[in-house]
């Protein structure tokens, strides 16, 4: 009769299995440290971070010095009191191109094959990613802010409204970070995730009320302008920025951001998890 051993209560008991873990503190921590390893890589990269910084503080100088004195906005005192909100919406939209663009890259390293097969929530991946990208998007929004109070750029209405616009704009760049993500999943290289990711933002933001009124368009692309929802975060977040009434735009603007990120969160979710099979 052969005699068999029974692991004790102190001693370790050996599984063939990843014990995965659970519940909302393991998903924030998990968030949290895939969140960190992106922020180390970028300032161990402090080029990628230089170079995000220049394109909008080179949108500020020239769309005002070049244009400012050529565009007259009804309303408005002068014209980067109009232009300079449109830029800072702008911008945020085209920061979240770094979120595919660097999934893409982990793809193409083998790195979230790495992850796939860690004991960690698989959503943390994406979260940590997004998450980490809004915190650049941070950065990068107050270096661009200090360049417009010093083209006389003003916050008109006030600290509060003006808080109230920053994050209108962080809400709905964090939204387009999860379109970004989905792209980033569906391609196959980094060329063109960087493609991708670009080709689409460049009507969205040119074809609304970012640098000029919409009425100044010909007559078939108002429409098109005015139902952009970038014209509506744009001019929501520029009322308040100027000290005037929003009107709904602030609510159409929260229904947008929240709508895209459930939409393309959920679409990002199911995307990273069939890759896995």
């Amino acid at each position: 009769m052969t005699a068999t051993a029974t692991p004790t209560r102190s001693g370790p008991v050996p599984s063939d299995r990843h014990v995965v873990p659970t519940g909302a503190t393991w998903l924030a921590r998990d968030t949290w440290t895939e969140a960190t390893r992106h922020l180390t890589a970028t300032r161990r990269n402090p080029e990628l971070l230089v170079f995000a910084t220049i394109q909008p503080i080179m949108f500020v100088v020239l769309f005002v010095y070049v244009f400012g004195g050529a565009i007259q906005i009804p309303g408005f005192a002068s014209y980067e009191q109009f232009v300079v909100p449109g830029i800072f919406a702008q911008t945020i939209v085209f920061g979240s191109a770094f979120t595919g663009i660097g999934i893409a890259e982990d793809m193409s390293k083998g790195f979230i094959d790495r992850l796939r097969s860690l004991p960690m929530y698989p959503s943390a991946v994406l979260l940590g990613r997004t998450f980490s990208d809004l915190l650049r998007n941070i950065f990068t929004f107050f270096i661009m802010l200090i360049v417009g109070l010093f083209v006389g750029f003003r916050l008109e209405g006030g600290l509060v409204d003006a808080a109230l616009a920053t994050l209108l704009l962080l809400a709905f760049a964090y939204a387009f970070s999860w379109i970004q993500a989905l792209i980033g999943l569906s391609v196959k290289s980094v060329e063109t995730a960087n493609s991708a990711g670009f080709m689409w933002m460049f009507p969205l933001t040119f074809i609304s009320s970012a640098f000029v009124d919409p009425s100044t368009m010909p007559g078939w692309l108002q429409p098109v302008a005015e139902h952009n929802p970038f014209t509506i975060v744009t001019n929501a977040t520029r009322a308040l920025y100027n000290g005037y009434d929003p009107g709904m735009d602030v609510v159409w603007s929260l229904v947008w951001a929240a709508g895209i990120t459930v939409v393309f969160a959920a679409l990002s979710f199911r995307k990273f998890t069939s890759n896995s099979k």
